[in-house]
């Protein structure tokens, strides 16, 4: 395994916030999150570890409740507001319908979420000026969505027909309209299968299969990164090249994955807002960042399972290559 890492300019840049005061003495902490991931989820210990570097630990100052773990999408709402009525100190969310659920559930508490595009999607008024009690990290899913779909196709020489795997929970009509007419412009006809929960996923991977796509472009998104073990399977069986958002996905046993990583995200981005935050910041003031590192990682092992040459071109791109 051979891997090269580089950094890319922000596409919005990250502005600076004001250091916010030092958390209490003798205080207790309590954290409320929204996520369908589970507790022990990579990124999510990676959070807590730099809590705790920076003197948030659990089971001292800290108190992280429970509930919000494990999600289904449609407990979101109950869940917010049992999270409102515990009165926790701060609300930390995953995805679109996440952070909408916390922010119907209260207008004060503080949030802090991650998700595709949040200036997109209309939960800040924007990047620098978030407005509300919502900031957070923006990951820029709609310019690399796009991004891998070039990728891709350069990974399956010759391909006419290709799918996007989408949320509709989260993904826009507008995004996906775009993603087909710049496929178009590269002589590809990309065929779109929404889902909205788990039970759909895998008919959805037939469905686009069957309708002859020889690729797949899994689109950003928690529903389909927090199941993307049966969706590498599928894809393997059904022998369909696909293109996944996380860089550790593609670790995992995707075929490629092109993006941020998401337990840097949670380490190092989604950390520093949330003890920001717990030390006094406004979330209104607090500027939404986005990630400036990107990998893309092969995975030969999975491409050979797949019956696939990657081209030589692309191999010497990759900043990861699993042999």
């Amino acid at each position: 395994m051979r891997r090269r890492r580089f950094v890319l300019t922000s596409l919005a840049g990250a502005l600076a916030a004001p250091l916010a005061a030092a958390q209490e003495t003798g205080r207790t902490y309590r954290l409320g999150g929204l996520f369908a991931g589970p507790r022990d989820a990579p990124q999510h210990v990676a959070l807590f570890d730099e809590l705790r570097r920076n003197g948030f630990m659990l089971g001292q100052n800290l108190h992280v409740d429970p509930r919000g773990y494990g999600l289904q999408p449609d407990r979101f709402t109950d869940v917010a507001v049992e999270l409102v009525n515990a009165k926790v100190d701060l609300i930390i969310c995953g995805g679109d319908p996440a952070i909408r659920a916390a922010q119907r559930a209260s207008a004060t508490i503080p949030i802090v979420a991650i998700t595709e595009d949040m200036v997109g999607s209309g939960l800040v008024r924007s990047l620098g000026n978030p407005g509300r009690n919502t900031t957070g990290i923006s990951i820029l899913a709609t310019q690399l969505d796009g991004k891998r779909q070039e990728i891709l196709t350069a990974m399956v020489p010759g391909v006419r027909r290709m799918a996007a795997l989408a949320d509709a929970n989260t993904t826009r009509p507008r995004e996906l309209q775009a993603m087909r007419e710049a496929a178009r412009a590269r002589g590809v006809e990309l065929s779109i299968h929404r889902v909205v929960k788990l039970e759909e996923i895998l008919p959805a991977i037939d469905a686009a299969r069957d309708a002859g796509a020889t690729a797949l472009n899994v689109l950003a998104t928690p529903l389909l990164f927090n199941h993307r073990r049966l969706i590498f399977e599928r894809a393997v069986a059904l022998r369909l090249p696909a293109m996944y958002q996380w860089p550790e996905m593609a670790e995992e046993g995707g075929l490629a994955a092109y993006g941020p990583r998401i337990t840097d995200i949670f380490r190092d981005l989604f950390a520093r807002h949330v003890v920001k935050v717990l030390r006094g910041a406004r979330p209104a003031e607090l500027p939404v960042e986005q990630p400036t590192k990107f990998d893309l990682v092969i995975n030969l092992k999975t491409a050979k399972a797949l019956g696939l040459t990657i081209p030589p071109s692309l191999l010497a791109r990759a900043d990861q290559v699993i042999e």
